[in-house]
C-alpha cells in the first residue's frame, strides 16, 4: 500500500492559492478592469483588491494578461447565468427580449452602472490588445447574441416578435441596444430614463 506524504501536499496547499480564493481574486479584479479598463489597471491595483500579494498572484497567473483573459471568461460564465435566470420566467419571446433589455438597464444604473462593464471596456480597448484577448472578448459578445437570436427566433415563432427582419440581424441590433446600456450607464443615468429607452426599444419589435 502506498503512503501518503502529506508534508509534499501541504507545501503545494502553501504554494498556490486555494481554487476559491483564485475565484474571489478574480471577482474582484473584474471590478478593477471594468473601472479602469486593461491598460490603466497596475499589477498594484490588483493587488490591493484581490489582497493577494504580488507573488500569490503570479503564482496563479502569468501575467496581467493571463489575470484580464481569466476575468473575461468568469465575468462571461457569472453574468450569463444571471441574464438566462431573468430571462427564464418570461412567457414569450418578446417578454424575454423585455427582460433582457431590463436586466442591462438595472446593471446600468448605480454602483454597477459607474463602474461599468468589463466587456464594454474590453471592447474600447481591443484595438491595442493582442488576438489572445481578442478572442475572448469577441467570444463573449458572439455568446449574448447566440441567447438573443434564440429568444427572437423564440419570439417569432409565437407570434410576439416581428417577421420582417430575420433573428440574427434583430439580434446584433439588439446587442447594440444593450451594451449601449452599459455605456450610457456610466453617466449615471436614473433607472426611470432607462425605462424609457427600453419602453422604445421594444417597438422595434413590433
Amino acid at each position: 500500500m502506498t503512503q501518503s506524504h502529506p508534508h509534499s501536499l501541504q507545501s503545494r496547499q502553501r504554494g498556490r492559492p486555494r481554487e476559491f480564493e483564485v475565484d474571489a481574486a478574480i471577482d474582484r479584479a473584474i471590478g478593477v478592469f471594468a473601472e479602469r479598463g486593461y491598460h490603466a489597471t497596475s499589477v498594484g491595483d490588483l493587488t490591493q483588491a484581490t489582497g493577494l500579494t504580488q507573488g500569490s498572484l503570479y503564482k496563479a497567473f502569468k501575467d496581467k494578461k493571463d489575470i484580464y483573459i481569466a476575468a473575461i471568461e468568469r465575468y462571461k460564465l457569472v453574468q450569463t447565468r444571471r441574464f438566462e435566470a431573468a430571462l427564464a420566467p418570461a412567457p414569450n419571446g418578446r417578454e424575454k427580449l423585455r427582460a433582457a433589455l431590463d436586466f442591462y438597464a438595472d446593471a446600468s444604473t448605480g454602483q454597477s452602472g459607474s463602474q461599468g462593464c468589463l466587456i464594454v471596456g474590453a471592447v474600447a480597448d481591443l484595438a491595442s490588445l493582442d488576438e489572445d484577448v481578442a478572442r475572448v472578448v469577441r467570444g463573449s459578445m458572439e455568446a449574448r447574441a447566440t441567447i438573443l437570436a434564440r429568444v427572437i427566433t423564440e419570439g417569432q415563432a409565437d407570434g410576439s416578435v416581428s417577421t420582417e427582419m430575420d433573428a440574427v440581424t434583430l439580434a446584433r441590433t439588439a446587442l447594440c441596444m444593450l451594451y449601449g446600456i452599459r455605456v450610457v450607464g456610466k453617466t449615471a443615468p436614473t433607472r426611470e430614463e432607462l425605462g424609457a429607452v427600453v419602453d422604445i426599444a421594444m417597438k422595434l419589435f413590433d
